[in-house]
């Protein structure tokens, strides 16, 4: 089961993640952890419940894991919410990330940037450097996503070969494209919305 370790941790942050947003889980949410992982090793056939979901989301990247973990210790209230600004830069990030490599993989450009994933040492420098500026802003979590990302690539943590693999998955870039699209709708109602006219003193 040790080939499984990332479905099973995969079937607990994001079930964490999904469950222990709901209001009526707050009062027992540090114990959805535990239940998770028990319910993750139930077997179901041949395989446990964890690789079903595995089928479906396929071997996530090891930033969407360090995400749904940091949004997992958001819940527990352990570590604060991240400021506007600093879920702006992880959202452009990863879309942007997202916006390099997918277009090719659909047949849509001519260059193949996920080969770039195959020798990565300019890739890594650039993400490197990434990370940097990003510690410079003081953003923990794109510097954790990113750095994490990294070191299981040295490690070799995921059975893939491509460091693409361990930066951004389709839902990684699906998250990234549906939360920005919602911080621009809110931003745009924000700004249209009429300002109530201030109460007027009658003497």
């Amino acid at each position: 089961m040790l080939f499984l370790w990332q479905a099973h941790l995969t079937f607990i942050l994001l079930g964490f993640v999904l469950l222990g947003s709901m209001h009526c889980t707050q009062r027992w949410r540090p114990w959805l952890l535990p239940v998770l992982a028990a319910v993750s090793f139930i077997p179901v056939g041949d395989l446990p419940v964890a690789a079903y979901l595995r089928s479906f989301t396929d071997d996530l990247a090891i930033t969407t894991l360090v995400l749904l973990g940091w949004a997992s210790l958001v819940r527990l209230g352990v570590v604060r919410k991240q400021a506007l600004s600093a879920r702006v830069q992880v959202l452009v990030l990863f879309a942007v990330l997202a916006a390099l490599l997918y277009p090719a993989t659909m047949g849509l450009t001519y260059v193949d940037p996920y080969r770039w994933g195959f020798n990565p040492r300019p890739l890594i420098v650039a993400i490197g450097l990434l990370t940097l500026a990003l510690l410079w802003l003081g953003n923990a979590l794109a510097v954790l996503m990113l750095a994490l990302g990294t070191l299981a690539f040295a490690l070799r943590l995921k059975a893939s070969e491509n460091y693409w693999d361990y930066l951004i998955d389709p839902l990684l870039a699906g998250y990234c494209l549906v939360a920005g699209a919602t911080l621009c709708l809110r931003e745009v109602w924000r700004l249209l919305r009429p300002v109530p006219a201030a109460p007027t003193s009658s003497i």
